[in-house]
């Protein structure tokens, strides 16, 4: 079994839950982030393990990367004889379709097949948001539910390398000093390195960097430049290197794009193309009065640490990093980004004293939880004073403090200030 094969990925059981719908269950994300193995996992899953085993003549993969399979998919006619050819009475055929927006109107082509009622599970994938929109998501409406695959989160990737530490630290108790050494360890390699899992399986730091370097020219390639159509790729590798450097900082549109050496206009156009094919998440301010966010400026995150830290080139350990409260403060951004999906909403605030929290979850109740993130290790609950101002101004049922190692509460007034780790900042939204 490859060792990727090994990663548990949280979004696997969901997949599963899914699977006894008719509705076509489709998976996005950004590329080499392990769609296929997540297939591959799952095909195992309904043979080998499944309550009602399925049998291995009932399961059709398909990676539309190769010339032989696209080919298949070329006509309807041909995938529908190939169905009617190989149903057997009342069973369901499960078709796994990989990289499925190749297919020509792939949305039309599979809604038309799916229409006709033939017995059949579809599965597909997709590396890009805007290639699901332009292709699969608007024929497919009601026909379908999305599920995003990002890069590995923490707990995801602790539980990897570090399980027996990991299941030490999800009880929830104080640990021992040598625990924590490697606690913090797991931490840092990861905010430095990301969470692509051919990274992760990694353990070499040279050729971690060079599969960083590889995984982002891939993308360069395949999206920015043949499906999409690039015309400047220099300046977008600008774009790029400067978002990675203003990580958490205020984006002024207008000095990019001078700084870029391209119009507002295209910098908007390439922000877009950056934030659908997963790259970096533009937050935009909490206001009461929802309007006034659109109109102010975001602040911009990268989805992965280690593609960010390629783009700055700067792989040099934690503790030798000038930048490290804006690269442990990316990881919680990139943390929050793969939980917060509507209808709830993730930003930051700024007041007009310029006192800043970090992140504000928004709930789709309307109820919000503050986050403020500390790249450190802590001995008790302090909140900045920028926090407190917003604690005491909203008066939220809880507010968390990441950072390294405390797991404590306080009282501030009526509201619950959790001090936690990134370990635990999933079950301490509450989001499910």
């Amino acid at each position: 079994m490859a060792r990727d094969n090994l990663i548990k990925r949280s979004i696997f059981n969901e997949i599963l839950g899914h699977l006894p719908e008719k509705e076509i269950t489709v998976i996005i994300g950004p590329r080499q982030t392990g769609k296929t193995t997540l297939l591959e996992q799952i095909q195992d899953y309904l043979t080998n393990s499944s309550p009602k085993r399925i049998r291995p003549d009932s399961l059709f993969y398909f990676n539309l990367d190769l010339t032989k399979d696209l080919e298949l998919f070329s006509r309807q006619e041909n995938v529908i004889n190939f169905i009617k050819d190989r149903k057997k009475g009342n069973d369901i055929l499960y078709l796994f379709i990989d990289e499925a927006q190749k297919i020509t109107n792939a949305g039309v082509f599979i809604k038309g097949i799916y229409d006709l009622k033939l017995g059949v599970k579809f599965i597909l994938t997709s590396s890009s948001s805007m290639e699901i929109k332009s292709k699969i998501q608007e024929a497919l409406t009601g026909r379908k539910k999305i599920f995003k695959l990002m890069p590995l989160n923490f707990n995801e990737y602790a539980a990897y390398k570090n399980p027996e530490l990991f299941k030490i630290i999800k009880k929830g108790k104080a640990i021992s000093d040598y625990d924590y050494y490697e606690w913090e360890k797991l931490i840092n390699d990861f905010a430095v390195f990301g969470g692509y899992p051919r990274v992760v399986i990694e353990n070499n730091i040279g050729n971690k960097t060079g599969l960083i370097e590889e995984i982002y020219n891939s993308y360069l390639e395949k999206d920015i430049i043949n499906f999409l159509k690039i015309q400047k790729p220099i300046s977008f590798n600008k774009l790029v290197s400067l978002l990675s450097a203003r990580v958490g900082s205020l984006l002024n549109v207008n000095n990019l794009a001078t700084d870029a050496g391209v119009e507002a206009k295209t910098l908007n156009y390439y922000l877009k193309v950056l934030e659908e094919t997963f790259i970096i998440k533009p937050i935009k301010p909490f206001f009461t009065n929802p309007r006034k966010e659109l109109v102010k400026a975001p602040k911009v995150y990268f989805i992965d640490n280690g593609l960010r830290n390629f783009a700055l080139m700067n792989f040099n350990s934690m503790a030798e990093r000038a930048d490290r409260g804006e690269v442990f403060e990316n990881l919680i951004a990139s943390e929050l980004v793969k939980i917060v999906n509507p209808p709830h909403s993730l930003h930051y605030w700024r007041s007009l004293q310029k006192a800043e929290v970090d992140f504000v979850v928004r709930k789709g109740d309307g109820k919000i939880i503050p986050v403020e993130v500390k790249a450190r290790k802590m001995d008790k609950p302090s909140p900045s004073r920028s926090y407190s101002s917003f604690i005491s101004r909203y008066n939220p049922e809880k507010a968390l403090l990441v950072n390294y190692n405390l797991r404590k509460a306080r009282k501030i007034n009526k509201t619950n200030l959790i001090a936690l780790t990134v370990a635990d900042i999933g079950a301490a939204i509450e989001l499910q």
